[in-house]
């Protein structure tokens, strides 16, 4: 039987990179024009051109040329132009979990306008994929996926090499998910650049062909040969039929097809042997020397991730369950401004952004995306906080008294310290003169406050001396009203606020006020404890946790640590020279604030490091000299660097947390902070897309890089049989295991000055001069971190309680109120929203467990339940009680109206 060589042609497109996004979009302008005109005048002969697994591209080039827009919809629509399913080709690992779910389901809701989509799980050149990716393909009816990285060993330029410990002996393989989900597995084994300039000549295409159709053969499981006719940012090869009518005739036993990729997984499918490898959960290259990883794009340019955990966490956590709170109130849901947010926070999402390695123009605008998705987000949430408090009745507001809402739009009840300024007296300008006004408010003596619930129970709470502050109200009936207010800092302990839900609370003015005690007692000045913990520090800052209800105690967390760094964006290489600590150097100790709700300590080190590499640096980076191989050291010339170390602990904490603020002045470095549990343990849990993900402490035979470091999403954990220990952080998303002492080490910074791939790209912008900010929160607890369910403290960790101050009305809710009612054995909830094309809630969780777990839920007696995919269509399962297999994502729909 002859051997087909299918022969795909496409682009890979990053939308930004070494290039900024508008250079790169004048080229991608050029290519589409040049294959509309291709198509047109080939006719037949042209026959399929695969865009790259991306819908955005198509957004790009409508904003210039919107005339094009029929034109390249009937090429969609006979499938000749390939599109889809992402809206962005995502960096799998550094985008969160509902971030990968949305990518999906937004880049198959914009194929539907264009009539066709490829229905291939398409990862080309992915920085690694997380294990649950196959269940999600299986979700969305996706049964195949096809990427670039993370099974066989890959050396430079992306070249598989010869081991005999590869995972899978094929470039086909099954992929499984931990739920036990399958797909055909693709390996581009020659890159997706193997067909890539298909010569026409004969002599050159003899020479072209002979080592290409070894180099497929060599892994391919069955006679369907893929030749991949494109590269990054390849310009339109028009002479595709004419190299193949070439090949044709130079190779009669082969079959020279213009393919794509249905008709190339179709041919193949058929001819796959009965037993594929099968490759089980993530894919890191974990069997490789581990230096092509490119792990460490997860610590390039930290601001960038710190920026996208807040975005994602305000849209996921907090505007999506908020919206849909709005909705089950009787409100509007807003579908498209929530989509146009998301599509505008993920045009940050492709990995050569998030990842932090581009041109330093590609990250400044993306800074400017994440400020608007933030100015977005904050607008939404306020308004439409207002909004539902308006329809909560608070006509028992005593008199005189401010009620408050607070919410919670997480799937867990929360137990929260909060603060809210709280306007205590208003006077607009149409009251009296402006000039006037503030020293009316000035000069009125203030009331005592106290602060009760809505049965009158009092809750203990402080009230800060007012300030006197311009604002404006923007009506909906009117045109804006300015004041000025004179107004407080409010903080209470929110007790028991319900999942998906919220509480009333009232401020009443009183004749006495009680005054905040300060307790600066100098026998406790290095010592911070609540109901759960207790921390003691010592004179270097690092610090003993004990959890007082077992007594268990680790010792001498929160060390810092300093390296020298001469790799790029992409790879982290150790400078030659001496790594520096805050191990035994003294730090100067302030009490901030200590009262019955919160504790606050700051404790100060100076560092004295190298200021940069040594000038060898320079050279290797000019010659090329690729990063593992750099022998660079660590420059004689000293600066000193601050680090100012805020710990934080509140009524209602399970563990402290900490910000790190520093200015950091010196370059070429790596900053981290190190856990020393001193567990002895070979693995370790992680945080990652629908996982909680075990990893293996000490890497496999074939890594040869001194460092394994990982990505995580939300926390990293270690436990051993007596007691557990989890560091959760905010947008912090590399960490190491040091196997010798169990020690967590979390990279806060990362100075580095170059891209590192196929040149040389300065990006003095990546060593992030100036100040830098990191923030995480430590647990200790029994167990690990599934077992003790520490991982719902991490997944609320950060997404705080919303306080909205609101008028005495009547309204249709009552003054306390929970939305959902869910019930499970160990899930993990993630999102709430309104379906894309319909008005059905859709709730999503994750079991964390191999083992299966109960799942109950409901919204009232006017929704009925069913059981969803990822994409919202319903299966025939309709029920309120449902069993979640060991590790499976599970959505529920309730749809409003009779039951189904």
């Amino acid at each position: 039987m002859k051997k087909t060589a299918h022969i795909i042609s496409h682009t890979h497109w990053d939308r930004e990179w070494y290039l900024s996004f508008e250079q790169h979009r004048y080229y991608f302008l050029k290519l589409m024009n040049e294959l509309l005109d291709q198509f047109q005048a080939e006719g037949n002969a042209f026959q399929s051109f695969h865009l790259d697994g991306q819908t955005v591209l198509l957004e790009d080039y409508f904003a210039v040329h919107p005339e094009k827009r029929e034109a390249v919809k009937q090429l969609i629509e006979n499938k000749k132009l390939h599109i889809g399913p992402w809206y962005v080709l995502q960096d799998a690992f550094l985008t969160s979990s509902e971030a990968n779910v949305r990518n999906l389901q937004i880049g198959l809701h914009d194929a539907k306008d264009y009539g066709h989509v490829s229905k291939l799980g398409y990862f080309p050149d992915t920085f690694g994929i997380y294990g649950q990716a196959p269940q999600l393909l299986k979700q969305a009816g996706i049964d195949t996926a096809a990427f670039g990285r993370g099974v066989k060993p890959t050396g430079f330029n992306n070249m598989v090499s010869d081991s005999p410990n590869f995972e899978s002996p094929f470039s086909e393989m099954i992929w499984k998910a931990p739920d036990g989900s399958e797909v055909l597995g693709i390996l581009f084994a020659n890159w997706y650049s193997n067909g890539n300039e298909i010569p026409v000549d004969e002599a050159e295409a003899k020479i072209f062909w002979d080592r290409k159709l070894q180099d497929a053969e060599k892994y391919a499981s069955t006679n369907q040969l893929l030749f991949m006719n494109g590269c990054d940012h390849q310009p339109l090869q028009k002479t595709i039929p004419k190299a193949i009518e070439t090949a044709t005739r130079l190779y009669p036993g082969y079959s020279f097809k213009h393919s794509s990729f249905a008709d190339y997984t179709e041919a193949l499918k058929a001819n796959l042997p009965d037993e594929l490898q099968v490759i089980e959960g993530e894919l890191r290259n974990q069997r490789t020397d581990g230096w092509s990883t490119l792990v460490n794009t997860a610590s390039s340019r930290i601001y960038l991730k710190q920026w996208n955990n807040h975005c994602q966490t305000l849209m996921e956590k907090i505007a999506e369950p908020l919206a849909t709170f709005g909705y089950l109130a009787g409100g509007k849901y807003p579908r498209e401004y929530l989509r146009f947010m998301w599509k505008s926070l993920m045009k940050n999402h492709p990995h050569d952004s998030i990842c932090g390695c581009s041109v330093d123009e590609v990250h400044r605008e993306m800074v400017t995306r994440f400020e608007t998705v933030l100015q977005m987000g904050k607008v939404f949430v306020r308004e439409h906080g207002a909004e539902l408090a308006g329809k909560i009745d608070t006509s028992n507001t005593p008199k005189g008294a401010v009620p408050l809402v607070v919410l919670n739009t997480t799937g867990w009840d929360k137990n929260d310290v909060v603060e809210k300024t709280v306007d205590l007296e208003k006077v607009y300008f149409s009251e009296m003169h402006f000039e006037q006004i503030p020293a009316y408010l000035q000069e009125k003596a203030m009331p005592a406050y106290r602060l009760v619930d809505q049965d009158g129970k009092s809750i203990n709470c402080f009230v800060e001396e007012p300030m006197i502050e311009f604002d404006y109200d923007l009506p909906s009936d009117k045109f804006r009203q300015p004041f000025f207010a004179k107004r407080a800092k409010l903080s209470f302990f929110a007790e028991g606020i319900p999942a998906f839900g919220y509480k009333s609370f009232y401020l009443i003015p009183q004749e006495q006020f009680a005054e905040e005690i300060q307790e600066h007692t100098a026998d406790k000045a290095m010592e911070m404890e609540n109901e759960y913990v207790h921390v003691l520090f010592h004179d270097d800052g690092t610090y003993n946790l004990t959890d007082k209800a077992t007594g268990k105690t680790l010792n001498h967390l929160g060390i810092y640590e300093d390296t020298g760094d001469v790799g790029n964006e992409y790879m982290f290489k150790e400078a030659k020279g001496q790594r520096i600590t805050t191990k035994n150097v003294p730090a100067v100790f302030r009490l901030v604030k200590r009262t019955s709700l919160r504790t606050e300590l700051e404790f100060t080190h100076t560092l004295t490091i190298p200021a940069s590499a040594d000038n060898q640096l320079a050279m290797e980076r000019n010659s090329l000299i690729w990063h593992k191989d750099r022998q660079a050291g660590r420059s004689c010339d000293t600066k000193k660097i601050i680090l100012r170390t805020t710990a934080i602990l509140e009524k209602g904490m399970k563990g402290p947390a900490f910000k790190l603020t520093m200015d950091n002045q010196a370059t070429d470095h790596r900053l981290r902070v190190l856990f020393p549990t001193k567990m002895e343990t070979d693995t370790h849990r992680a945080d990652s897309i629908f996982e909680i993900v075990t990893r293996p402490n000490i890497p496999e035979q074939e890594w040869e890089n001194p460092s394994f470091c990982h990505h995580l999403q939300r926390f990293a954990s270690i436990a051993d049989e007596k007691k557990g220990f989890t560091v959760v952080t905010d947008g912090l998303q590399e960490y190491e295991i040091l196997p010798e002492d169990g020690t967590i080490a979390i990279t806060v910074l990362r100075s580095v000055a170059e891209l590192g791939d196929w040149g040389y790209f300065p990006t003095p912008e990546a060593q992030c001069l100036g100040t830098q900010t990191a923030e995480w929160q430590v647990f200790i607890h029994e167990k690990d971190v599934i077992a003790s369910k520490a991982y719902v403290d991490a997944y609320q960790y950060k997404v705080p309680l919303q306080v909205i101050q609101t008028s005495a009305h009547k309204g249709e809710l009552p003054a306390e109120h929970r939305f959902v009612k869910w019930e499970s054995e160990g899930l993990a909830w993630t999102s709430m929203k309104l379906a894309e094309d319909c008005d059905d809630i859709m709730i999503r969780w994750f079991n964390p467990s191999p083992e299966s777990g109960n799942l109950k839920a409901s919204i009232g007696t006017d929704f009925a339940a069913y059981k969803s995919t990822i994409l919202e269509e319903r299966s025939n399962e309709s029920s309120n009680h449902y069993n979640a297999a060991g590790h499976e994502i599970i959505t529920i729909g309730f749809q409003k109206g009779e039951r189904l």
